[in-house]
């Protein structure tokens, strides 16, 4: 199949490919390779420049790549046909740049959040303001830590050594949280699915769930609204980088915009 394949798209899922094995492989000698590729906040010790570029080509799990990959395989080639191989990769290349760009700004402004509702904390020593933190700020995983310092904090609100312990705690979830890297081929995988949709808007899909057929610029439209519903609605812990979804979506927009303006630099 992979003989068949367009010269992108075929690197492409070899590359991705290999890297998810080679960080399974380098694992077993004690070695992370998401601490050296996969894209951390630029305000973490583990952030380097090319980060940008190389996130694109790591992956959480099997999961994770089978099915970004299957999407580029599926759309992906399709537009390397129609656009030329030189075109695709500064696309794909652009997409995931931008998407890498635009969740490191929606990090920081979560972190800047977290920074003022610690300071909050501090300055007002109330329990309640601390129970908004956790609701606001506090992934599934970490919430029965916290709300046992809640607890402890409630039968005792004057205490100050429960406000330091809820502090701390608040503390250790900002640093972590800065090491928690981005990674995927996601955000150029829907910059490539916006491109689909807008050069063919009227083929027509034909989906697991729900099992009828629809038209790509549906399909785009509705994938790209549940992105942004549920970037503005999810909760930390889901793990899912929804902005970088959106952001792959928003420069492909952008690059299939200024290339129709400017036909003359056709790549």
């Amino acid at each position: 199949m992979l003989t068949t394949l367009p010269p992108v798209v075929k690197n492409l899922l070899i590359i991705n490919i290999i890297m998810l094995f080679a960080t399974y492989v380098m694992a077993g000698f004690g070695w992370d390779l998401n601490e050296l590729f996969a894209l951390h906040h630029w305000s973490s010790d583990y952030f380097r420049p090319h980060q940008f570029v190389s996130y694109m080509f790591m992956h959480g799990g099997f999961t994770h790549l089978f099915f970004n990959m299957f999407a580029l395989w599926m759309f992906g080639r399709i537009l390397e046909q129609v656009w030329g191989s030189k075109r695709f990769l500064i696309y794909y290349i652009f997409t995931g740049l931008g998407a890498g760009l635009l969740q490191m700004i929606v990090v920081t402004f979560h972190f800047s959040g977290m920074e003022s509702a610690i300071d909050a904390i501090a300055n007002s020593s109330s329990p309640d303001v601390f129970a908004n933190f956790i609701d606001e700020y506090v992934p599934n995983v970490y919430q029965g830590i916290f709300n046992q310092d809640l607890a402890a904090w409630i039968s005792n609100p004057d205490s100050s050594q429960y406000m330091a312990v809820a502090l701390n705690h608040c503390h250790q979830l900002l640093e972590s949280s800065r090491n928690v890297p981005t990674v995927g081929a996601s955000g150029s995988i829907f910059g490539v699915l916006l491109a689909f949709g807008m050069l063919f808007p009227n083929t027509e899909l034909f989906l697991l769930f729900p099992p009828i057929p629809i038209k790509a610029k549906y399909f785009v439209i509705g994938y790209g609204l549940i992105e942004l519903y549920m970037g503005f609605s999810a909760n930390p812990s889901d793990n899912v980088a929804h902005f970088a979804h959106l952001g792959g979506m928003l420069f492909g927009y952008i690059m299939i915009r200024y290339w129709k303006k400017n036909t003359n630099h056709f790549y």
